[in-house]
């Protein structure tokens, strides 16, 4: 179950830019994945900003990665940046 605290988290991120390509908001919030081939998804407050593209696209996460490998990010990368946004 999601909490007030995390939905209200969850809601700054997607007012972010995508985290890899910049477009601007309103983004998806992407819960990263973990564990043994990143198969498991992460907790509510472990999420990027990604456009649709990114996001859902051919060659977003969900997709082939092409637009994560281009631009030499890993969700790690994009959650680093996304908590350092978060924080200013």
């Amino acid at each position: 179950m999601t909490t007030a605290a995390e939905h209200a988290y969850m809601g700054r991120v997607k007012e972010l830019p995508c985290g890899v390509c910049e477009q601007a908001g309103p983004s998806d919030a992407h819960h990263v994945r973990t564990g043994q081939g990143m198969s498991q998804r992460a907790g509510n407050y472990c999420v990027v900003p990604l456009c649709k593209s990114c996001h859902q696209g051919p060659h977003g996460i969900h997709g082939d990665r092409a637009m994560w490998k281009i631009h030499k990010l890993t969700e790690m990368d994009v959650l680093d940046e996304t908590i350092a946004r978060m924080c200013r």
